[in-house]
């Protein structure tokens, strides 16, 4: 579904990405850990098109997009779950929902449906609907953005850090949410700091560090390393 070639993305002379393999196949759900300032969002937007890699090969599901806009990579199923939910506060649930739909905006009856289908899963959002996301709880926009995201009908989510912010009992709500729409047929990458909570939903997973990727494996080989519970998980 997605494959990165030795991909490098720079800011000015800053390289925030260096060399990056990566390899996801379709159906998975692979975790992407890291520390603040590692490089999970720069490699999501490098992807997703919103930053232009100054080196290497992006490939999904068979075809090059390396530099192709987030619009095409939208329509063709590549889609993005930003960290801090970057909603429209003062737009209603349901216009922001909406919204996410935009490339498909010429099969308003597939949209009514895959809609449907989001308010069944986040019920709240529907006794909602005609409030201002901004007046939401966090976790109530969390909701907002993923329903936004799937929207798009992504063949590939890219969720970045959803449990942000959330008090525990949401996370555990989000990451069971997340599981149910990778089961459902949707390939999920993860970007995320709750390492422990991420990797019991997950496939796999790579860890990133200043831009590198220095450890992959399954779940239960990332879950007994050293390294990894040392940083991410602890005792």
């Amino acid at each position: 579904m997605l494959k990165l070639e030795r991909v490098d993305a720079c800011y000015g002379s800053f390289k925030a990405l260096d060399a990056i393999d990566m390899t996801i196949e379709a159906g998975e759900l692979v975790v992407l850990l890291g520390a603040n300032g590692a490089g999970k969002t720069t490699l999501f937007n490098t992807v997703s098109g919103l930053h232009r890699p100054s080196a290497g090969r992006i490939n999904v599901a068979g075809r090059d997009v390396t530099g192709a806009k987030p619009s095409a990579l939208v329509a063709s199923g590549v889609v993005q779950c930003p960290e801090g939910r970057k909603l429209f506060p003062d737009m209603s649930v349901m216009k922001n929902l909406w919204l996410g739909g935009y490339v498909h905006r010429g099969d308003k009856r597939a949209m009514q449906k895959t809609l449907d289908d989001i308010l069944a899963m986040f019920p709240i959002l529907a006794e909602k609907k005609n409030e201002a996301a901004g007046s939401l709880s966090g976790g109530q926009q969390q909701m907002v953005a993923i329903g936004r995201a799937l929207m798009g009908r992504p063949k590939l989510l890219l969720l970045d850090e959803p449990s942000l912010g959330l008090a525990p009992l949401i996370v555990k709500q989000v990451f069971e949410t997340v599981a149910e729409i990778n089961a459902a047929g949707t390939t999920v990458l993860l970007a995320e700091q709750n390492a422990y909570a991420a990797l019991k939903i997950a496939s796999r997973a790579y860890v990133i560090e200043n831009g590198r990727l220095t450890i992959e494996g399954d779940r239960e080989s990332m879950l007994g390393n050293e390294a990894v519970r040392k940083a991410y998980i602890g005792a």
